[in-house]
């Protein structure tokens, strides 16, 4: 059973490696712009692969002309893989918007901002202080 995680896994990395390289250099699509492979989720038979990506527009509508454009390269792509990687089934491919880097940005900032807040609260409070003692 090891064996078969580590299988996919290892299957999962070098589709990621394979898919970011197609993607940077073959697919032609102006649809498909600036994309990152953040992701590769395989099934245990080997048969489906969730690919994530990551875009650097946050445009809902640029999202979703980006998915269609990756749904219609979706076969040049699967066959590329297939032609690349030695595998007996090539994975059918969905790709999916990555979107927990924006979530992790976005707590990262709400974190940064409640610091600041306390700071400025502290500081403030701390100079009170000292004005009531004099």
């Amino acid at each position: 059973m090891a064996r078969e995680v580590s299988r996919t896994r290892r299957v999962g990395q070098e589709l990621q490696r394979e898919i970011a390289m197609i993607l940077q250099r073959e697919v032609k699509d102006p649809r498909v712009g600036m994309v990152t492979v953040s992701g590769v989720e395989v099934s245990r038979d080997l048969s489906h692969a969730k690919i994530f990506i990551t875009l650097f527009e946050q445009n809902e509508d640029k999202v979703k002309e980006t998915l269609k454009g990756l749904a219609e390269a979706k076969p040049y792509i699967r066959s590329l893989v297939g032609s690349r990687l030695r595998l007996r089934i090539v994975p059918e491919l969905k790709f999916v918007h990555d979107t927990s880097l924006i979530e992790g940005m976005r707590i990262s900032n709400a974190v940064s901002q409640a610091i600041a807040s306390d700071e400025a609260k502290k500081g403030q409070s701390d100079r009170k202080d000292d004005e009531d003692t004099e």
